[in-house]
């Protein structure tokens, strides 16, 4: 039975689009809450003030649904292969918000997937996340084999590299679970040498108050002077360390169109999203996942980067 249940569920799952399929036990992640707790005690969440709230529920998955038996992991490819420009007029924004959120999108297909599963067994009970409750995403990725936890604190996929999304259902019905697979960063430090801003303190450890993703996406306040210099041109998020990691010479374009870029998205011009105003910032940015770091945050982040070249020249 719970063979043939978890079959199907992953074979549902790989029709839905989802590229990567791993099934965990639903248990205390003993490690990882220790883990957790030292990078909170080191100040490290920067000003996520909500990844100090309950951190217990992260690591304890009965704390979110009593009596849950496994989780059913998710992946789903976003790659595409356009460049960012190296043009100082045109902002950088991260691969992953070219297209469309892929909050909504991935969320869509993992309610669709709990309701086929709890058509299959009617008396089951889930619930389904997509970076938006107490879950460690990446933490219960590697416990269900879809990859390993990378130096950069990614998850890395044999198939497709780190462009992955993550997401994950919560379920009180037993399946069949998957083993978490070997890491294989092995002596590679890439990532850790590439960040110019030196966020990863040291492999498997990220400083958010150095991240240049975390500053120009979840900070609110007014950006490290000593930082912006660093910044490259980033204006919304910062690929550097997925672009040099060995292991994303796998990486394999996106089928899934609504995660292929917007051209705005991959050559915005500084010049003009210094002077955008709400009204346009919400058009050209609906369904985006930019939209996170409001109008103002995204001008504070242009200023910064033209403020920084003319300091520069």
């Amino acid at each position: 039975m719970n063979s043939k249940l978890t079959e199907r569920i992953k074979s549902k799952a790989s029709e839905l689009g989802f590229t990567n399929i791993g099934i965990a036990r639903a248990e205390l992640l003993k490690e990882e809450a220790k883990h957790l707790d030292t990078w909170l005690s080191l100040g490290y969440q920067a000003s996520l003030q909500w990844m100090e709230r309950e951190p217990e529920k992260r690591t304890n998955p009965q704390i979110i649904l009593p009596g849950a038996q496994s989780i059913v992991c998710v992946g789903m490819n976003y790659y595409s292969p356009e460049e960012h420009s190296e043009n100082s007029e045109i902002g950088k924004i991260s691969r992953y918000a070219w297209g469309e959120d892929y909050h909504l999108i991935l969320s869509e297909q993992l309610e669709k997937l709990l309701e086929f599963i709890q058509l299959e067994v009617p008396e089951a009970a889930g619930k389904f996340y997509v970076d938006t409750g107490p879950m460690m995403d990446k933490a219960w990725a590697a416990q269900s084999g879809i990859g390993w936890m990378g130096k950069h604190t990614n998850i890395i996929t044999r198939d497709y590299g780190s462009w992955i999304f993550l997401g994950e259902i919560l379920l009180n019905v037993v399946l069949e679970y998957d083993k978490p697979i070997t890491d294989l960063c092995g002596t590679c430090t890439a990532c850790i040498d590439a960040c110019p801003t030196h966020a990863i303190v040291q492999p498997y450890v990220l400083d958010s108050n150095r991240c240049i993703s975390y500053l120009t996406i979840e900070h609110r306040e007014v950006l490290p002077k000593e930082l912006i210099p660093e910044f490259q041109n980033w204006i919304f998020g910062c690929d550097i360390c997925q672009d040099v990691c060995p292991w994303n010479r796998f990486q394999k374009e996106t089928k899934e169109p609504l995660f292929h870029p917007r051209k705005e998205n991959t050559a915005p011009i500084l010049a003009e999203l210094v002077e955008i105003n709400q009204e346009e910032f919400s058009r050209q940015f609906r369904r985006s996942t930019v939209k996170r770091t409001k109008q103002s945050g995204l001008i504070r982040n242009v200023r910064a980067v033209l403020e920084s070249q003319q300091t520069s020249k």
